[in-house]
């Protein structure tokens, strides 16, 4: 065999060896990440709609047949047959967007103003909903209901910063959450090595923190009998001064201050244990 081909097994050899050692690899640490369940962008989680279709009753008479006089007049086997019941779908719709309208339009003639946009939007998304849980996989249904899902928020935004009276107004007459869309400097998307970063580092804030009051504890442990040798030691070195002729930087004071808070300390801790039994 040539110097090349002993050279190429050597280094397959070492290739395999390294992969494998890798993989074989473990962490020690108590840690288990689970990747979030995807919630699709047309679902009302997502979309922030709070309650689903207003149900309509079929038994009554799409809009331009509300106010007819004949059909006040006519048969019965008539005046069924104009009903929602016998009409197309799309008749129900304009009902249910004139229902959703209803709820917070200006005037009797209103239909362009931001409250009229963003009721028609609600409507047409949650009929598109209920459409998709039947249909999931109707692509041109999705496309067009999300992007009537980003208009909305869109709209939703500008009329929050308009009037944010009438933005609450809205979302409670129509019941939705507002969910605006999340900053570029601040949206990170779901990766499994950045999430394991994030977990270790609070694991490892967890561990300093439970040192930290594990340490405090002792130190809490040790107060009483610290507090106890502050006092000797402030009378053995007022006692030295005075019997030195020196001027005291210690007085009767500062004894008095220690003492209080000591009797202070064995106070609580005697209510602790008072409390815990």
């Amino acid at each position: 065999m040539s110097i090349a081909g002993r050279n190429a097994v050597f280094f397959m050899r070492f290739m395999n060896f390294s992969i494998v050692g890798r993989r074989n690899l473990k962490s020690s640490l108590p840690i288990k990440w689970v990747r979030p369940e995807k919630i699709p962008c047309f679902k009302p989680e997502k979309s922030g709609d709070l309650k689903p279709l207003v149900e309509i009753d079929t038994r009554q008479y799409p809009l331009e047949f509300r106010d007819s006089e004949e059909l006040k007049t006519a048969d019965e086997t008539v005046k069924r047959l104009f009903t929602l019941e016998y009409f197309p779908y799309n008749k129900t719709v304009e009902v249910i967007r004139a229902t959703y309208l209803d709820r917070v339009k200006r005037h009797q003639f209103d239909n362009q103003s931001p409250e009229a946009r963003v009721a028609r939007m609600t409507a047409n998304i949650r009929c598109m909903q209920q459409f998709m849980e039947r249909f999931p996989k109707d692509a041109r249904i999705k496309v067009r209901l999300k992007e009537t899902i980003d208009k909305r928020k869109k709209l939703l935004k500008f009329l929050r910063t308009w009037d944010y009276k009438c933005f609450e107004w809205i979302l409670d007459r129509l019941d939705l959450i507002y969910k605006p869309f999340p900053p570029q400097d601040v949206y990170k998307r779901v990766e499994r090595k950045r999430s394991l970063r994030m977990l270790t580092d609070k694991y490892c804030e967890e561990i300093i923190n439970q040192k930290l009051d594990k340490y405090k504890e002792s130190l809490e442990a040790q107060q009483e009998e610290f507090l106890e040798e502050k006092i000797k030691t402030l009378k053995w070195i007022m006692k030295e001064e005075i019997g030195c002729g020196l001027d005291t930087s210690i007085n009767e004071d500062d004894i008095k201050q220690v003492q209080d808070k000591l009797e202070n300390l064995r106070k609580t801790r005697s209510q602790k244990t008072v409390s815990k039994q």
